[in-house]
């Protein structure tokens, strides 16, 4: 089985109001549910805001570190789940039900085989 990243992506700004938010955290804990039933979660993480982040860059041995995202932008990583899935459809399987119940852009990404160092999804 291959693992996948599935990137949820936010808009900056504060929270939407609870009148959206409850009936969207409803969903997503629906589709923990079904992911971890199903066997395909392996771990999963919510980020604070952009705004706190620190980027470090070292060039030329020279650390140079700034407060904010490394990119701006209006919408940033705002959590993030690791499944594991047969194929790419089934990865996309699950992140179309995540999307669907976050409101919020998926990506889905394959992560690199420790094994062989080789990308498992491609």
């Amino acid at each position: 089985m291959t693992q996948y990243l599935l990137s949820i992506y936010q808009p900056d700004g504060p929270a939407p109001d609870p009148e959206f938010l409850e009936p969207v955290m409803r969903d997503v804990e629906t589709w923990n549910r079904e992911v971890r039933a199903a066997n395909a979660w392996v771990f999963s993480g919510g980020l604070h805001p952009a705004s706190t982040s620190t980027v470090l860059r070292v060039k030329d041995g020279d650390e140079l570190m700034t407060d904010g995202p490394f990119t701006e932008g209006k919408e940033h990583l705002g959590g993030f789940t690791v499944i594991s899935a047969p194929d790419l459809d089934a990865a996309l399987g699950w992140a179309r039900k995540l999307a669907a119940a976050t409101t919020l852009p998926i990506e889905v990404r394959p992560l690199f085989d420790d094994a062989d160092g080789s990308c498992e999804g491609s």
